[in-house]
């Protein structure tokens, strides 16, 4: 009896070091060596060319501010848009609410390119085509569904019994969402902010029709390597990408830590 529980933890670390902490180690690897076939030499050469050509490309500093700051933008968004709903669907009962629910779900039913043609005419007449602005609106296309989803569940795990509680000891609204709700959804707020900021960070396509090569994110940038640069570059490229969500998120643990905490029990009247 006492194997079984070491065996799960083999495995665990075994698929884990399989599938996310080998891949990662190879591709550092990577991105200092020279490429090289399985079959004609295992002789690795290190080089710095990969990095050197990446950082010597003219729009990345720029880009990754521009993604960082539409991925922020994106993100409160999704959080704004995502509290509310979450919390009606959740907690209250309205005509048409299955509807609805399944509603938020159609952008992902739907393909993201047809729905960034027909938005893309909008906003020509709207005047938001090749703007930050307009490809904020059009991320938020395939963010909001899992927001929604997200935190809709994350209230439905907390209850309604703790906020009717701490209103009947005289805790307002704003009281009761800062010092209870924001606390206790940490954990659907991780999965909320990280999972939009990684899917807008990644739009090539929609962001390339909405910007119209006017506003040039991290995926623009790398996108075009694929077809030209070295394993070496992309190797190096791809490792500056996936260190822009982890930054983010970072920031986002440190800014969560300064979240306040009070039991309903204390709030005074």
């Amino acid at each position: 009896m006492q194997y079984k529980p070491r065996m799960k933890t083999a495995s665990f670390w075994f698929l884990t070091g399989s599938l996310f902490l080998f891949p990662v180690l190879f591709l550092i690897v990577k991105s200092f060596t020279l490429p090289w076939r399985y079959q004609a030499d295992f002789h690795m050469h290190f080089t710095l060319r990969g990095w050197s050509t990446l950082l010597s490309e003219n729009q990345l500093i720029s880009a990754t501010f521009i993604s960082l700051l539409i991925g922020a933008v994106v993100v409160l968004l999704n959080l704004i848009i995502g509290l509310s709903a979450g919390k009606a669907l959740a907690f209250y009962q309205f005509k048409g609410k299955s509807i609805m629910d399944t509603l938020f779900l159609l952008p992902l039913i739907f393909p993201l390119l047809a729905i960034a043609m027909g938005v893309h005419i909008a906003m020509i007449r709207l005047g938001l085509a090749d703007s930050w602005i307009g490809v904020v609106l059009i991320h938020l296309v395939p963010t909001i569904p899992y927001s929604i989803k997200i935190l809709r569940n994350g209230y439905v795990s907390l209850g309604s019994a703790m906020l009717e509680q701490s209103t009947s000891l005289g805790a307002n609204v704003r009281s009761r969402f800062l010092t209870i709700e924001l606390p206790l959804l940490k954990p659907a707020l991780r999965s909320t902010i990280f999972l939009t900021f990684v899917i807008s960070l990644s739009q090539y396509v929609i962001t390339a029709i909405i910007g119209g090569g006017n506003v040039v994110t991290l995926a623009m940038v790398y996108f075009p390597f694929l077809q030209s640069a070295s394993s070496t570059v992309l190797a190096a490229f791809s490792i500056w990408f996936a260190l822009v969500p982890i930054l983010f998120y970072l920031i986002v643990e440190i800014i969560l830590c300064f979240l306040p905490y009070q039991s309903p029990w204390r709030i005074k009247t």
